[in-house]
C-alpha cells in the first residue's frame, strides 16, 4: 500500500513538472490524453460490471456543446463554473436514459448506447442554428479561476487545470470502486441473480454507476473542448465511442491508472503513426490492438505487474485483472 501511494505521488509529481521539461506539442497531446482518459475511466467503470457502451460520445458531445453553447449564448467564461456545468448537464442526460438502458444487458445495453448517440449526432449536424452544423462551436479562452492566460502561457493553464480535474474524476472513481457500491457492481458483472438475493437492487447499482459514468464523460468533453478550442458533431458519433473502448483495452480497464496509461499511449501513437503513415496510421492501431489482445489481455497497465514478479516466470497471457 505505502509503494502505491508513493509510486502515485512520483506520478503526480511528475505530471506537475512535464511543462518545465516537454515541449509545447507533447503538452497539447497530454492534455488531450488526461481529457480522454476521463471518459475511458468512465468506460472502465461499466465494464467493472460487465458493461460496454459504444455511444459514451454521446456525453461526451453533451459536455463538449455545453460549454461552447454557454460561452456563446450567456457569456459565461469561468472554467470551473463551466466544467461543473457540463458535467451536471452530463450527468443529467446519462440519469434520464440510464431509466430503461440500466435494464438491458450484454449486446443490448452497448447497441442502444450507440443508437441514442447517433440520434444526438444527427441533432448536432441538423440543427445548425444552435450547434452550428458541421461548422462546430468556437470556444474562446476561458478564465480559469478568475485568471484570464495570456496566449503564450495559455497551454500550460488549460493543462494545469486539466490535471487537476482529471486526478479528482480518478480520485472519485477509486472511492466508487472500494465502496459498497463499487462492489457490489463487480458482483452484478459475477452472478446478477445472487446479488438480487443478497436484496440489493441490480437495476439501482447499474443506474448508479451508469450516471456516475456519464457524468465523467461528460467532463472528459468539457476539457476536450478547452484544450482543442473547437467541438464539431464527431464527438457523438460511433467512431469516437469505439475510440474509447479502443483506448480502454489498450490500457487495461481493470485498474485506476490503466485508462491514463492507455490515453496517453494511444495520443502519442496516432500522432507518430499520422506523422510517419500518414495514409495507413489505421492500421497500425489495429496492428496495436492486436498485439495487446494476443499478448497482454490485461492491457499496458499489466505491464507492472510483469515487471514486478519476482522468481516467476513471465506470462504474457495472464487474465485481465478486475
Amino acid at each position: 500500500m505505502k509503494r502505491d501511494v508513493a509510486l502515485a505521488l512520483a506520478a503526480v509529481a511528475a505530471f506537475a513538472a512535464a511543462p518545465l521539461a516537454l515541449p509545447s506539442w507533447a503538452i497539447f497531446l497530454l492534455t488531450l490524453a488526461l481529457a480522454k482518459a476521463v471518459v475511458v475511466l468512465a468506460i472502465a467503470l461499466l465494464l467493472r460490471g460487465g458493461l460496454v457502451s459504444f455511444g459514451h460520445g454521446m456525453f461526451f458531445a453533451v459536455g463538449a456543446y455545453a460549454v461552447g453553447l454557454t460561452m456563446k449564448w450567456l457569456g459565461l467564461r469561468e472554467a470551473l463554473l463551466l466544467s461543473l456545468l457540463g458535467t451536471l448537464l452530463a450527468a443529467a442526460v446519462a440519469a434520464l436514459l440510464g431509466l430503461f438502458i440500466a435494464r438491458y444487458r450484454g449486446i443490448f445495453f452497448g447497441m442502444l448506447n450507440m443508437a441514442i448517440s447517433m440520434v444526438v449526432y444527427a441533432l448536432l449536424l441538423k440543427l445548425y442554428w444552435l450547434t452550428g452544423g458541421t461548422d462546430g462551436v468556437g470556444i474562446r479562452t476561458p478564465t480559469i479561476l478568475g485568471v484570464t492566460p495570456d496566449r503564450e502561457s495559455l497551454r500550460v493553464w488549460i493543462y494545469g487545470f486539466s490535471l487537476a480535474l482529471t486526478l479528482l474524476a480518478f480520485g472519485v472513481v477509486h472511492r466508487f470502486w472500494i465502496s459498497p457500491l463499487g462492489f457490489m457492481l463487480r458482483a452484478v458483472r459475477d452472478n446478477e441473480v445472487r446479488v438480487e438475493y443478497t436484496g440489493v437492487s441490480v437495476h439501482r447499482v447499474i443506474y448508479t454507476a451508469y450516471v456516475l459514468s456519464g457524468a465523467l464523460a461528460g467532463l472528459g468533453g468539457v476539457l476536450t473542448g478547452f484544450s482543442v478550442g473547437h467541438i464539431v458533431p464527431e464527438l457523438a458519433y460511433w467512431t469516437t465511442s469505439g475510440e474509447f473502448v479502443f483506448i480502454a483495452v489498450l490500457g487495461g480497464p481493470g485498474s485506476i491508472p490503466g485508462p491514463l496509461v492507455g490515453a496517453i499511449a494511444f495520443e502519442f501513437l496516432k500522432s507518430y503513426a499520422y506523422k510517419y503513415a500518414a495514409f495507413t496510421w489505421q492500421m497500425t492501431l489495429g496492428v496495436t490492438m492486436l498485439l495487446i489482445i494476443l499478448f497482454m489481455p490485461g492491457g499496458l497497465w499489466s505491464i507492472r505487474g510483469l515487471v514486478g514478479r519476482s522468481g516467476r516466470p513471465w506470462r504474457w497471457s495472464s487474465r485481465p485483472s478486475a
